[in-house]
Protein backbone atom coordinates (compact mmCIF):
# COMPACT_ATOMS: atom_id res chain seq x y z
CA UNK A 1 0.00 0.00 0.00
CA UNK A 2 3.12 2.33 1.11
CA UNK A 3 4.32 1.66 -2.29
CA UNK A 4 1.32 2.55 -4.24
CA UNK A 5 1.14 5.87 -2.54
CA UNK A 6 4.89 6.69 -3.04
CA UNK A 7 4.30 6.22 -6.28
CA UNK A 8 1.24 7.98 -7.03
CA UNK A 9 2.47 11.09 -4.88
CA UNK A 10 5.35 11.09 -6.57
CA UNK A 11 3.11 11.65 -10.14
CA UNK A 12 1.26 14.43 -8.62
CA UNK A 13 4.72 15.85 -7.17
CA UNK A 14 5.92 15.69 -10.60
CA UNK A 15 2.85 17.06 -11.92
CA UNK A 16 2.97 20.44 -9.64
CA UNK A 17 7.21 20.96 -10.44
CA UNK A 18 6.80 19.99 -14.31
CA UNK A 19 3.13 20.61 -14.84
CA UNK A 20 2.87 18.05 -17.55
CA UNK A 21 2.90 14.51 -17.44
CA UNK A 22 3.22 11.51 -19.75
CA UNK A 23 0.24 9.76 -21.04
CA UNK A 24 0.67 6.47 -18.60
CA UNK A 25 1.02 9.28 -15.98
CA UNK A 26 -1.81 11.18 -16.62
CA UNK A 27 -3.68 7.99 -17.13
CA UNK A 28 -2.57 6.19 -13.84
CA UNK A 29 -4.00 9.73 -11.85
CA UNK A 30 -7.14 10.04 -13.94
CA UNK A 31 -7.92 6.56 -13.69
CA UNK A 32 -6.93 6.61 -9.71
CA UNK A 33 -9.71 5.56 -7.04
CA UNK A 34 -8.35 6.22 -3.50
CA UNK A 35 -9.18 8.74 -1.73
CA UNK A 36 -6.17 9.45 0.02
CA UNK A 37 -4.20 10.23 -3.37
CA UNK A 38 -7.38 12.16 -4.06
CA UNK A 39 -6.66 14.48 -0.94
CA UNK A 40 -3.10 14.87 -1.64
CA UNK A 41 -4.28 16.18 -5.51
CA UNK A 42 -7.05 18.26 -4.10
CA UNK A 43 -4.42 20.04 -1.14
CA UNK A 44 -1.85 20.17 -3.75
CA UNK A 45 -4.12 22.04 -6.49
CA UNK A 46 -5.62 24.17 -3.38
CA UNK A 47 -1.76 25.24 -2.15
CA UNK A 48 -0.64 26.22 -5.99
CA UNK A 49 -4.10 28.39 -6.42
CA UNK A 50 -3.64 30.09 -2.97
CA UNK A 51 0.17 31.01 -4.11
CA UNK A 52 -1.58 33.05 -6.72
CA UNK A 53 -5.66 34.04 -6.15
CA UNK A 54 -5.12 33.72 -2.26
CA UNK A 55 -8.12 32.46 -0.88
CA UNK A 56 -10.73 34.57 -3.26
CA UNK A 57 -13.42 32.56 -4.95
CA UNK A 58 -14.46 35.19 -7.88
CA UNK A 59 -18.20 35.69 -8.54
CA UNK A 60 -19.60 36.27 -12.20
CA UNK A 61 -23.12 37.23 -12.51
CA UNK A 62 -24.89 34.66 -15.03
CA UNK A 63 -27.62 36.31 -17.66
CA UNK A 64 -29.25 33.62 -19.78
CA UNK A 65 -30.17 35.17 -22.39
CA UNK A 66 -31.85 32.62 -24.80
CA UNK A 67 -32.46 28.90 -25.21
CA UNK A 68 -33.27 29.32 -28.82
CA UNK A 69 -30.39 27.01 -30.53
CA UNK A 70 -30.05 26.25 -34.21
CA UNK A 71 -27.61 23.53 -33.31
CA UNK A 72 -28.64 20.02 -32.75
CA UNK A 73 -25.91 18.49 -29.98
CA UNK A 74 -27.05 15.47 -28.80
CA UNK A 75 -26.65 15.76 -25.44
CA UNK A 76 -27.77 19.23 -24.83
CA UNK A 77 -31.82 19.83 -23.91
CA UNK A 78 -32.02 23.59 -25.69
CA UNK A 79 -30.93 21.38 -29.26
CA UNK A 80 -32.99 22.59 -31.66
CA UNK A 81 -35.06 19.38 -32.34
CA UNK A 82 -36.34 19.55 -28.72
CA UNK A 83 -40.04 20.65 -29.40
CA UNK A 84 -40.95 20.27 -25.82
CA UNK A 85 -38.42 23.25 -24.49
CA UNK A 86 -40.12 25.97 -23.32
CA UNK A 87 -38.54 29.36 -25.51
CA UNK A 88 -37.72 32.34 -24.97
CA UNK A 89 -35.61 35.15 -25.39
CA UNK A 90 -33.80 38.65 -23.61
CA UNK A 91 -34.39 41.79 -25.22
CA UNK A 92 -32.14 44.78 -24.12
CA UNK A 93 -34.03 46.28 -21.97
CA UNK A 94 -34.33 42.75 -20.20
CA UNK A 95 -30.34 41.88 -19.77
CA UNK A 96 -29.68 45.26 -18.27
CA UNK A 97 -32.50 45.07 -15.88
CA UNK A 98 -30.34 41.76 -14.54
CA UNK A 99 -27.46 43.73 -14.81
CA UNK A 100 -28.41 46.79 -12.57
CA UNK A 101 -29.54 44.07 -9.82
CA UNK A 102 -26.41 42.31 -10.32
CA UNK A 103 -24.38 45.75 -10.36
CA UNK A 104 -26.48 46.76 -6.85
CA UNK A 105 -25.16 43.53 -5.78
CA UNK A 106 -21.52 44.07 -6.62
CA UNK A 107 -21.03 41.65 -9.25
CA UNK A 108 -18.11 43.23 -11.80
CA UNK A 109 -18.75 40.32 -14.11
CA UNK A 110 -21.70 39.96 -16.66
CA UNK A 111 -21.67 36.75 -18.67
CA UNK A 112 -24.16 36.74 -21.26
CA UNK A 113 -24.72 32.99 -21.82
CA UNK A 114 -27.07 31.79 -24.50
CA UNK A 115 -28.03 29.09 -27.35
CA UNK A 116 -26.99 30.10 -30.98
CA UNK A 117 -29.68 31.68 -31.56
CA UNK A 118 -30.02 34.05 -34.64
CA UNK A 119 -31.58 37.02 -33.11
CA UNK A 120 -28.51 38.12 -31.74
CA UNK A 121 -27.14 39.45 -34.58
CA UNK A 122 -24.11 41.46 -34.14
CA UNK A 123 -25.54 44.87 -34.27
CA UNK A 124 -27.95 43.64 -31.59
CA UNK A 125 -25.08 42.36 -29.57
CA UNK A 126 -22.55 45.23 -30.13
CA UNK A 127 -25.53 47.41 -28.96
CA UNK A 128 -26.06 45.86 -25.84
CA UNK A 129 -22.07 45.18 -24.97
CA UNK A 130 -21.31 48.83 -25.62
CA UNK A 131 -24.24 50.37 -23.35
CA UNK A 132 -22.97 47.55 -20.45
CA UNK A 133 -19.57 49.43 -21.11
CA UNK A 134 -21.02 52.85 -20.87
CA UNK A 135 -22.96 52.20 -18.03
CA UNK A 136 -21.22 50.01 -15.75
CA UNK A 137 -17.37 50.60 -17.23
CA UNK A 138 -15.68 48.71 -13.95
CA UNK A 139 -17.32 45.74 -14.69
CA UNK A 140 -15.69 42.65 -17.47
CA UNK A 141 -18.22 41.49 -20.28
CA UNK A 142 -18.20 37.98 -20.80
CA UNK A 143 -20.11 35.62 -23.70
CA UNK A 144 -20.71 32.45 -23.83
CA UNK A 145 -22.94 32.14 -27.19
CA UNK A 146 -21.36 29.57 -29.30
CA UNK A 147 -19.80 29.12 -32.81
CA UNK A 148 -19.28 32.71 -34.90
CA UNK A 149 -17.50 34.05 -37.43
CA UNK A 150 -13.79 35.62 -37.16
CA UNK A 151 -15.00 39.20 -38.22
CA UNK A 152 -17.98 38.96 -35.80
CA UNK A 153 -16.00 38.21 -32.93
CA UNK A 154 -13.97 41.35 -33.98
CA UNK A 155 -16.86 42.99 -33.80
CA UNK A 156 -17.91 41.91 -30.42
CA UNK A 157 -14.45 42.62 -29.05
CA UNK A 158 -14.12 46.07 -30.48
CA UNK A 159 -17.72 46.75 -28.43
CA UNK A 160 -15.77 46.35 -25.63
CA UNK A 161 -16.64 42.59 -24.61
CA UNK A 162 -13.92 40.94 -22.62
CA UNK A 163 -14.02 37.43 -22.18
CA UNK A 164 -15.15 34.52 -24.03
CA UNK A 165 -15.94 30.66 -22.99
CA UNK A 166 -16.06 28.02 -26.01
CA UNK A 167 -16.12 25.26 -24.49
CA UNK A 168 -14.18 22.93 -27.06
CA UNK A 169 -15.72 19.26 -25.76
CA UNK A 170 -13.41 17.09 -26.68
CA UNK A 171 -10.43 16.93 -28.76
CA UNK A 172 -11.22 14.04 -30.59
CA UNK A 173 -12.56 14.47 -33.66
CA UNK A 174 -14.25 10.74 -34.11
CA UNK A 175 -15.51 11.63 -30.46
CA UNK A 176 -16.96 14.94 -31.11
CA UNK A 177 -18.60 13.51 -34.07
CA UNK A 178 -20.53 11.21 -31.60
CA UNK A 179 -21.81 14.18 -29.81
CA UNK A 180 -22.84 16.51 -32.52
CA UNK A 181 -24.36 16.08 -35.93
CA UNK A 182 -22.34 15.56 -39.07
CA UNK A 183 -22.76 19.91 -39.82
CA UNK A 184 -20.76 20.63 -36.44
CA UNK A 185 -17.03 19.90 -36.95
CA UNK A 186 -14.15 19.92 -33.87
CA UNK A 187 -12.47 21.77 -36.96
CA UNK A 188 -14.41 24.51 -36.78
CA UNK A 189 -14.53 24.52 -33.27
CA UNK A 190 -11.04 24.41 -32.65
CA UNK A 191 -10.49 27.16 -35.52
CA UNK A 192 -12.89 29.92 -33.48
CA UNK A 193 -11.22 29.17 -30.16
CA UNK A 194 -7.67 30.30 -32.05
CA UNK A 195 -9.58 33.20 -34.12
CA UNK A 196 -10.77 34.22 -30.53
CA UNK A 197 -7.29 34.01 -28.67
CA UNK A 198 -5.63 35.94 -31.49
CA UNK A 199 -8.46 38.69 -31.33
CA UNK A 200 -7.57 39.36 -28.05
CA UNK A 201 -10.26 37.75 -25.83
CA UNK A 202 -9.42 36.20 -22.39
CA UNK A 203 -10.44 32.57 -24.02
CA UNK A 204 -12.07 29.90 -22.35
CA UNK A 205 -11.95 26.78 -23.46
CA UNK A 206 -13.12 23.14 -21.68
CA UNK A 207 -14.78 19.73 -21.80
CA UNK A 208 -17.97 17.72 -20.07
CA UNK A 209 -16.51 14.67 -17.72
CA UNK A 210 -17.92 11.74 -18.30
CA UNK A 211 -19.86 12.59 -21.73
CA UNK A 212 -21.45 9.56 -23.99
CA UNK A 213 -18.54 7.52 -25.21
CA UNK A 214 -15.41 9.02 -23.63
CA UNK A 215 -12.62 7.34 -22.92
CA UNK A 216 -9.50 8.03 -20.71
CA UNK A 217 -7.70 8.46 -23.79
CA UNK A 218 -9.97 11.18 -24.91
CA UNK A 219 -9.54 12.76 -21.74
CA UNK A 220 -5.91 13.29 -21.81
CA UNK A 221 -6.28 14.42 -25.36
CA UNK A 222 -8.54 17.06 -23.51
CA UNK A 223 -5.61 18.08 -21.01
CA UNK A 224 -2.66 17.97 -24.10
CA UNK A 225 -4.81 19.95 -25.94
CA UNK A 226 -5.64 22.65 -23.22
CA UNK A 227 -2.19 22.91 -21.58
CA UNK A 228 -1.30 23.96 -25.34
CA UNK A 229 -3.94 26.10 -25.83
CA UNK A 230 -2.85 27.85 -22.18
CA UNK A 231 -6.89 29.59 -21.88
CA UNK A 232 -7.18 32.04 -19.46
CA UNK A 233 -10.33 29.90 -17.94
CA UNK A 234 -11.33 26.53 -18.06
CA UNK A 235 -14.96 24.59 -17.76
CA UNK A 236 -15.12 21.63 -16.57
CA UNK A 237 -18.19 20.12 -15.62
CA UNK A 238 -20.00 16.30 -15.28
CA UNK A 239 -22.01 15.29 -18.10
CA UNK A 240 -25.70 15.53 -16.80
CA UNK A 241 -28.43 13.70 -19.29
CA UNK A 242 -31.56 15.32 -20.24
CA UNK A 243 -34.56 12.91 -21.00
CA UNK A 244 -35.36 14.38 -23.88
CA UNK A 245 -31.99 14.35 -25.65
CA UNK A 246 -30.99 11.28 -27.57
CA UNK A 247 -28.30 10.39 -24.51
CA UNK A 248 -31.70 10.29 -21.65
CA UNK A 249 -29.92 6.72 -20.72
CA UNK A 250 -26.79 7.06 -20.45
CA UNK A 251 -25.43 7.72 -16.90
CA UNK A 252 -23.84 10.86 -15.59
CA UNK A 253 -20.21 11.86 -15.09
CA UNK A 254 -18.55 11.33 -12.18
CA UNK A 255 -18.18 13.75 -9.29
CA UNK A 256 -14.46 12.30 -7.85
CA UNK A 257 -12.89 12.38 -11.66
CA UNK A 258 -14.37 16.30 -12.02
CA UNK A 259 -12.59 16.91 -8.85
CA UNK A 260 -9.56 15.41 -9.53
CA UNK A 261 -9.51 17.16 -13.44
CA UNK A 262 -10.01 20.22 -12.10
CA UNK A 263 -7.18 19.51 -9.67
CA UNK A 264 -4.82 18.06 -12.61
CA UNK A 265 -5.81 21.44 -14.39
CA UNK A 266 -5.32 23.74 -11.41
CA UNK A 267 -1.31 22.27 -11.47
CA UNK A 268 -0.78 22.32 -15.20
CA UNK A 269 -2.17 25.70 -15.44
CA UNK A 270 -1.79 27.45 -11.99
CA UNK A 271 -3.06 30.90 -13.13
CA UNK A 272 -6.29 30.38 -14.53
CA UNK A 273 -9.62 30.82 -13.78
CA UNK A 274 -11.43 27.69 -13.00
CA UNK A 275 -15.31 27.24 -11.93
CA UNK A 276 -17.02 25.10 -10.11
CA UNK A 277 -19.75 24.92 -12.10
CA UNK A 278 -23.79 24.55 -11.55
CA UNK A 279 -23.35 21.06 -12.83
CA UNK A 280 -21.05 20.19 -10.09
CA UNK A 281 -23.67 21.77 -7.61
CA UNK A 282 -26.16 19.86 -9.79
CA UNK A 283 -24.72 16.23 -9.19
CA UNK A 284 -23.78 16.84 -5.47
CA UNK A 285 -25.47 19.44 -3.07
CA UNK A 286 -21.69 20.21 -1.76
CA UNK A 287 -20.45 19.91 -5.21
CA UNK A 288 -19.72 23.91 -5.97
CA UNK A 289 -18.06 23.77 -1.96
CA UNK A 290 -16.05 20.78 -2.91
CA UNK A 291 -15.01 21.60 -6.63
CA UNK A 292 -13.10 25.37 -5.05
CA UNK A 293 -11.28 22.96 -2.33
CA UNK A 294 -9.87 20.95 -5.52
CA UNK A 295 -8.43 24.35 -6.88
CA UNK A 296 -11.64 25.79 -8.77
CA UNK A 297 -11.49 29.80 -7.87
CA UNK A 298 -14.52 30.78 -9.55
CA UNK A 299 -18.76 30.79 -9.45
CA UNK A 300 -21.37 32.01 -11.31
CA UNK A 301 -24.62 32.82 -9.37
CA UNK A 302 -27.68 33.35 -11.82
CA UNK A 303 -28.74 36.47 -12.30
CA UNK A 304 -31.15 35.59 -14.70
CA UNK A 305 -35.08 36.89 -14.44
CA UNK A 306 -36.35 33.85 -12.15
CA UNK A 307 -39.42 33.00 -14.21
CA UNK A 308 -36.51 32.04 -17.22
CA UNK A 309 -34.64 30.11 -15.22
CA UNK A 310 -36.01 26.76 -15.34
CA UNK A 311 -36.02 27.30 -19.17
CA UNK A 312 -32.63 27.34 -19.40
CA UNK A 313 -32.28 23.66 -18.98
CA UNK A 314 -29.35 22.30 -20.82
CA UNK A 315 -29.30 19.37 -18.78
CA UNK A 316 -32.39 17.34 -16.04
CA UNK A 317 -32.59 18.69 -12.20
CA UNK A 318 -30.55 21.75 -12.84
CA UNK A 319 -30.26 23.16 -9.43
CA UNK A 320 -32.27 26.52 -9.20
CA UNK A 321 -33.41 27.28 -6.52
CA UNK A 322 -35.68 29.82 -7.41
CA UNK A 323 -34.08 32.51 -4.48
CA UNK A 324 -33.78 36.47 -5.78
CA UNK A 325 -30.07 36.91 -6.82
CA UNK A 326 -29.54 38.97 -3.29
CA UNK A 327 -30.61 35.54 -1.30
CA UNK A 328 -28.51 33.62 -3.58
CA UNK A 329 -25.15 35.84 -3.31
CA UNK A 330 -25.61 35.74 0.70
CA UNK A 331 -26.00 32.20 1.09
CA UNK A 332 -22.65 31.77 -1.59
CA UNK A 333 -20.81 34.12 0.40
CA UNK A 334 -22.13 31.99 3.96
CA UNK A 335 -21.06 28.57 2.22
CA UNK A 336 -17.66 29.78 0.76
CA UNK A 337 -16.71 31.53 4.52
CA UNK A 338 -17.96 28.04 5.88
CA UNK A 339 -15.07 26.14 3.80
CA UNK A 340 -12.45 29.07 4.57
CA UNK A 341 -12.24 31.02 1.16
CA UNK A 342 -13.75 34.98 0.33
CA UNK A 343 -15.92 35.99 -2.40
CA UNK A 344 -14.13 38.36 -4.13
CA UNK A 345 -16.82 41.38 -6.16
CA UNK A 346 -13.92 42.86 -8.26
CA UNK A 347 -14.00 41.89 -11.86
CA UNK A 348 -11.38 38.80 -11.29
CA UNK A 349 -9.33 39.27 -14.23
CA UNK A 350 -6.71 36.48 -14.79
CA UNK A 351 -3.35 36.79 -13.26
CA UNK A 352 0.08 36.23 -14.90
CA UNK A 353 1.74 35.81 -11.92
CA UNK A 354 5.02 33.96 -11.65
CA UNK A 355 4.97 31.42 -8.80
Amino acid sequence: MQKQYSQMFSIIDKLEKERFLSDDEFKLLIENTDKTVDEYLYEKADNIRRKVYSNKVYIRGLIEISNFCKNDCYYCGIRCSNKKADRYRLNKDDILQCANQGYQLGFRTFVLQGGEDAYYTDDVLCDIIKTLKEKYPDCAVTLSLGERQKDSYQKLFNAGADRYLLRHETADSEHYSKLHPEKLSLKNRMECLYNLKQIGFQTGCGFMVGSPYQTTKQIIEDLKFIKEFEPQMCGIGPFIPHKDTPFKDFKQGSLDLTLRLLSIVRLMLPNVLLPATTALGTIDKSGREKGIKAGANVVMPNLSPISVRKKYMLYDNKISTGDEAAESKANLEKSMKNIGYEIEISRGDFLSKEI
